[in-house]
C-alpha cells in the first residue's frame, strides 16, 4: 500500500526519494528530518519537519503522492528556511502565491507532477559544510560537539545555518536521525536493550525516552509493529 522509488537522476541529492500511498488504515507518522512536498486529497502542499508525531489517513484507494527533500535541501526549492515550515502543513498557494495556486492545479489535473514542480524551482547548490555535519551526524556519532569538530566556520554560525537548512538544529536532528536507525535496526534486534546500543543510544531508558517523544508511544508498543 506504501512504497518509496529513487529520485530521477536529475534531482540526485536533492531528493531522498519519491513515494506513493494507496491510503487505507492510519498511519503513524514519526520525524525523519526531512520535508515533504505531497499531492493528496485535492491539495497539494509542503509537510515541514517534524519534531513528533502525526497521524496520516486518507480515504481507501484514494492515491497520495509525495517528493521527499533530502534533509537540509528543501530550501533550496521552497525558498525559505526549513525552521519556517517546522511542524506545519502548508498549501502550495499559501507558500508561493499565484505560482503556487497555478503549479497546484497542474499537479492535480494531471498536466505536471510533483518532480516537474521541483525541477523548475531548484536553485542553488547544497551547503557543503551543513551536509558534512549531516553525514557526520548520520553516521552516528555520539555527540554534536564531536561532529563540530574542525569546521572552518564558527560553531555559532553553522548551527545557525544548519537550523535554516533542516528546520531545527544539530542536537535535535542527531535524535531523530538515532531514532530512525533505532527503527531500520527493529527487525533485527532481539530486545529493547539490544535495539539501543545497536541503534547507538546510551541504554534502553534513553531509546525509550526518545521513542516516547518522536512516537506518542511506549517504545515496547512502537517498536512490536515493526517486526
Amino acid at each position: 500500500m506504501y512504497r518509496e522509488t529513487a529520485a530521477p537522476g536529475g534531482l540526485d541529492g536533492v531528493v531522498r526519494c519519491l513515494w506513493e500511498d494507496a491510503g487505507g488504515a492510519p498511519k503513524r507518522i514519526v520525524p525523519d528530518g526531512c520535508v515533504d512536498l505531497v499531492e493528496s486529497g485535492g491539495e497539494v502542499f509542503v509537510a515541514g519537519p517534524d519534531t513528533t508525531a502525526w497521524t496520516w489517513e486518507t480515504s481507501p484507494g484514494a492515491r497520495a503522492r509525495g517528493v521527499r527533500f533530502a534533509p537540509g535541501r528543501a530550501g533550496d526549492v521552497l525558498g525559505l528556511g526549513a525552521d519556517e515550515l517546522r511542524d506545519q502543513r502548508v498549501p502550495l498557494g499559501d507558500l508561493w502565491g499565484k505560482e503556487g495556486e497555478l503549479l497546484a492545479e497542474r499537479v492535480l489535473s494531471g498536466a505536471a507532477s510533483l518532480t516537474d514542480v521541483v525541477a523548475r524551482r531548484r536553485a542553488g547548490r547544497a551547503d557543503r559544510e551543513i551536509s558534512e555535519l549531516i553525514a557526520r551526524l548520520d553516521g552516528g556519532v555520539p555527540r554534536v560537539s564531536a561532529a563540530l569538530e574542525r569546521f572552518p566556520t564558527g560553531e555559532r554560525q553553522l548551527r545557525r545555518r544548519f537550523t535554516l537548512a533542516v528546520g531545527y538544529g544539530p542536537a535535535t536532528y542527531l535524535r531523530v536521525t538515532r531514532f530512525q536507525r533505532a527503527i531500520g535496526l527493529a527487525g533485527k534486534a532481539p530486545d529493547l536493550a539490544s535495539l539501543a546500543f545497536s541503534a547507538g543510544y546510551a541504554d534502553q531508558a534513553h531509546l525509550s525516552r526518545d521513542c516516547r517523544e518522536f512516537s506518542g508511544l511506549k517504545a515496547s508498543e512502537f517498536f512490536r509493529a515493526r517486526k
